[in-house]
């Protein structure tokens, strides 16, 4: 009790009090910036960072233009410059409603220009944290490379230069088309022109779709994995969830007679087995997918397990995306970015999110989700889906439970503590 007594007693009394000035007199005297904290730290890192990351990716310093003679875009590569924007949210990011696109990430997103090649994006929030989205085209970039972008930004921010290894390749001659391409009927068909009077009107569109954000943890994707491999036969992750996601629609779709259908889009890269090409697509930049399809009745895919649904993925066609304007039978096509190392650190701390998120108005009568791996490497993953209202319903009643709307609990956010950023590579398609 005395020495309480005496802390509450104690009186620091000054004895003197001087300037102390550098002992080195030949240094001049200069004006040093105050350094910048919250999101104006951000802000002066892409300032001082992206130009020299523009360097390494000029294409997206250009701009998205229409080639007179022929019709067919082009990127005109003048250094015109990428586009930063900063804005201000107001709110925290933990009162966002993540479970719904609409009423979260949707709004974050700002409109850019058609010919912007790259926009990207910081907004910042009243609890402290931040969003940052790479706006870009399918034209310029896929999910690889759009990937690659976001690590390299993170590797140059960090050391201030790109290792060998993260140069990006942007040659092209590998897939220059022959002087008079011929095309089957059958590829006539797979396409159709992104034509607003070939697709759905808009009031349709909105009637007929919902989106969410999903994650699946890693534990589930596992369960499904185990159920989705016969004998020796190691079905991917990939393919065991879309086995579960198509058996889910066959039951929405209800009718044995129907038909329903199921597309991936695949990276093309690893798939290219010639040296040459193997070589040329080493960090490459530029849009190297395909898209594949399977049909089949809706009671064969509802009567048959997990297991043989998986192996119906091994599919002959090539190339469909008239499927997603919503004509014939209902489709749900998937992405996955998963399997992209993305790293979203570029000196304020790893994302609580990352994932891509599209524009495309050329699916607006079919599903589509966009799958990739939660930041942390924990197994998880999150998932962009833009759906039925009647399969979002079966995926959200389903027990045990495979999807789950993301929450900011889950992302480790809260209103009294959210300064981690979320990172949202964004294509227009």
């Amino acid at each position: 009790m005395a020495g309480t007594q005496a802390c509450k007693d104690l009186h620091v009394r000054v004895v003197s009090r001087r300037l102390l000035k550098a002992s080195d007199t030949s240094i001049e005297p200069h004006v040093l910036a105050a350094p910048a904290t919250g999101v104006d730290a951000v802000v002066a890192t892409f300032e001082a960072s992206l130009p020299s990351l523009l360097n390494a990716f000029f294409p997206l310093a250009g701009r998205i233009a229409t080639n007179q003679s022929s019709g067919l875009p082009e990127v005109h590569c003048n250094n015109q410059g990428a586009e930063l924007v900063v804005g201000e949210a107001g709110v925290a990011l933990a009162s966002l409603d993540y479970a719904e696109m609409s009423a979260s990430l949707r709004r974050i997103q700002l409109p850019y220009g058609e010919d912007m090649a790259l926009s990207v994006q910081v907004v910042s929030f009243s609890c402290g944290g931040f969003t940052v989205a790479w706006s870009t085209n399918h034209l310029l970039v896929d999910g690889s490379a759009l990937s690659s972008l976001v690590s390299a930004w993170s590797e140059l921010a960090l050391s201030g230069k790109l290792s060998t290894g993260s140069w990006p390749s942007h040659e092209r001659s590998v897939f220059r088309a022959r002087p008079t391409p011929p095309y089957s009927a059958a590829l006539d068909e797979a396409f159709t022109p992104a034509d607003t009077r070939r697709q759905v009107n808009v009031l349709t569109f909105q009637r007929s779709a919902v989106e969410r954000l999903y994650y699946i943890d890693g534990s589930t994707i596992a369960r499904l994995r185990e159920e989705a491999s016969p004998n020796a036969r190691r079905a991917t992750r990939v393919q065991a969830v879309s086995a579960y996601l198509w058996k889910a629609l066959a039951g929405v779709v209800g009718t044995a007679d129907a038909r329903c259908r199921m597309g991936w889009w695949v990276d093309g890269r690893p798939r290219l087995t010639a040296p040459e090409l193997r070589a040329a697509m080493r960090n490459y930049v530029g849009n190297v997918t395909t898209f594949v399809l399977r049909e089949e009745r809706v009671g064969d895919v509802a009567r048959t397990p997990l297991s043989g649904v998986a192996a119906m993925e091994h599919k002959t066609e090539r190339y469909v995306e008239t499927s997603n304007i919503g004509l014939g039978s209902p489709t749900m096509t998937v992405t996955s970015f998963a399997s992209f190392r993305v790293d979203t650190d570029f000196g304020f701390g790893p994302a609580a999110m990352a994932l891509p998120i599209s524009t495309s108005a050329a699916r607006l009568c079919a599903g589509f989700m966009q799958i990739s791996a939660r930041p942390g490497e924990d197994g998880s993953w999150i998932a962009s889906a833009f759906l039925w209202p009647q399969l979002a319903a079966a995926l959200e009643s389903d027990q045990p439970r495979v999807f789950r709307p993301v929450t900011a609990e889950y992302l480790g956010l809260s209103v009294s503590l959210c300064s981690e950023g979320t990172v949202l590579p964004r294509s227009r398609l």
